[in-house]
């Protein structure tokens, strides 16, 4: 993959954050160093990064919203059903393998893995709700 300095501004955005940032997001930040970049270049550079494995592309919620993630590692996320945020859940001594051992024993099929991700009301919300 050829690296344009518009894909290392988008590369370098989402290392820079722990958030999960959509494409929307992304593109309002590039776009104070690229003016000319246009959302469609933000959403064909993000696709092209994660379908190389640089980045990862998660759609979680009610609404499937597209969040991109730095960290390609297999880790749990938290999103947040009032603002959509999307952010990672240190659970690093979880083993989740059980899931496709339960889902296996009585199906028919083969269980390759396994999506999940943890849903409630995050921090700045909840602190909102309390102002």
């Amino acid at each position: 993959m050829k690296f344009s300095r518009q894909r290392e501004a988008i590369l370098s955005f989402l290392q820079s954050r722990r958030d999960h940032p959509t494409a929307e997001l992304v593109y309002s930040n590039v776009k104070d160093t690229f003016p000319n970049i246009s959302l469609g270049t933000v959403y064909r550079n993000l696709n092209q990064l994660a379908e190389a494995g640089i980045i990862a592309k998660h759609s979680f919620g009610e609404h499937r919203i597209e969040h991109f993630d730095y960290n390609t590692v297999p880790h749990q996320h938290f999103v947040c059903t009032r603002c959509n945020a999307v952010l990672d859940l240190a659970m690093k001594d979880v083993d989740f393998s059980f899931i496709d051992k339960a889902a296996s024993k009585d199906f028919d099929g083969l269980i390759q893995g396994h999506k999940l991700y943890f849903c409630g009301i995050c921090k700045d919300c909840l602190n909102r709700d309390l102002k």
